[in-house]
């Protein structure tokens, strides 16, 4: 509200004056007879001295406080407890037995693969152990003529020697087939009965959960290509992005103290297994996980998160939360200034920690404010504003 304060002679004489001068040069008022304005201050409140007894004034206080960073995060499987499944032989996908979401055991089939490559490393064994059974009955043979005088020592030599050869080709062989994906049962079925199987089996190595699927069947597939994604979920990764200019505080085994908003802010408490040594150059965070239990499977990879990092133990001023007051997207305090006239003042202000918050700037210690009652004392200094 703007007051204006002027002297009544003056005007009559600026007028008579304003008359007679026509254009001539502007008028300059004496000092004591400028227009005086008056600005209210909307930030400051002058209270009764009754209303000021409903509201606690007193003075910050130190506490023994222990950092707390607060940093966006993620659920992510267990890298550890993760596995990408291949194909190890080139050839046409003829079944899938596995899909998105479905619980697999160790071994279990998750498709199959027909291919003449797999078809030729089957007939390459039979073709060595037949040869090998028929190097080692020569090689028994041999011994008894030699025995009986029939042949000469280096006769025996030689077909022992062949049968070397053979028993490292039958069991390149054997290998190529592993390596291909037949199982033991299999290879024992082929070697007894000579039966090629028309296909080869993708299995999963563990036990755990299909998290990823790229086959269908009909598609034909590589080794490099990627299949297949199996993860134990029963323990999953919490994995969150540190400013590089807090990096330098957080340490493995820190307590952690973790919320899941799409539960309902569940509460997980966890401690730092692993902190990066590099900073990502494109968002200049240090990512650090911690690994949680998932037994009941409700921690779903991709998940949000938020991170409270808890670091070591500091003196810090603290303010009750009764004592902020939210204003223009920043913390503010009310400052006693006498006389029953209050200054809201903006403040930083770390995260809560039980029932106060850290003063980070904007306060000192021998300063008192409103310590309760500050969000009944903004109300008033709207209305008087609006008055």
């Amino acid at each position: 509200m703007k007051s204006i304060v002027l002297n009544t002679g003056a005007i009559v004489f600026i007028a008579l004056f304003v008359v007679g001068c026509g254009d001539s040069e502007p008028i300059i008022l004496p000092e004591e007879q400028k227009v005086v304005v008056s600005k209210k201050d909307i930030f400051s409140i002058q209270l009764k001295p009754e209303m000021t007894k409903h509201l606690k004034v007193g003075l910050p206080v130190s506490l023994e406080l222990a950092d707390r960073l607060r940093v966006p995060g993620r659920i992510e499987p267990d890298e550890e407890a993760l596995v990408r499944i291949g194909a190890n032989v080139t050839g046409r996908i003829v079944e899938v037995n596995s899909r998105l979401g479905d619980e697999v055991i160790s071994g279990g089939v998750l498709a199959k693969i027909s291919s003449p490559e797999f078809t030729e490393a089957q007939l390459a064994f039979l073709r060595a152990n037949s040869e090998t059974t028929l190097a080692e009955r020569a090689s028994e043979r041999a011994t008894q003529l030699l025995l009986a005088d029939v042949i000469g020592s280096a006769e025996l030599q030689r077909r022992e020697s062949e049968l070397q050869v053979l028993r490292a080709e039958q069991s390149a062989a054997k290998d190529q087939l592993r390596l291909l994906g037949i199982g033991s049962e299999s290879l024992d079925t082929l070697k007894e009965l000579g039966r090629i199987l028309p296909s080869v089996e993708i299995s999963s190595p563990i036990e755990g959960t299909v998290i990823e699927r790229k086959v269908s069947v009909g598609q034909v597939v590589e080794p490099s290509d990627q299949l297949y994604t199996v993860a134990d979920l029963s323990s999953v990764w919490v994995v969150g992005d540190v400013p590089e200019q807090s990096a330098r505080g957080v340490k493995v085994d820190q307590h952690v103290e973790i919320y899941i908003p799409a539960l309902g802010d569940v509460r997980l408490i966890g401690r730092i297994v692993f902190v990066a040594e590099t900073v990502d150059p494109e968002t200049r965070t240090v990512m650090v996980r911690t690994l949680v239990d998932n037994e009941f499977r409700a921690l779903k990879p991709a998940m949000l998160a938020r991170m409270y990092i808890t670091g070591v133990q500091n003196k810090k001023l603290v303010i009750p939360e009764g004592a902020v007051v939210r204003e223009d997207n920043r913390d503010h305090v009310f400052i006693a200034q006498g006389n029953d006239r209050f200054l809201l003042v903006p403040v930083e202000l770390g995260e809560a920690v039980g029932q106060v918050r850290p003063v980070l700037e904007g306060l000192d210690k021998d300063r008192e404010i409103v310590l309760d009652g500050a969000f009944h004392l903004n109300n008033e200094r709207k209305r008087a504003d609006l008055e």
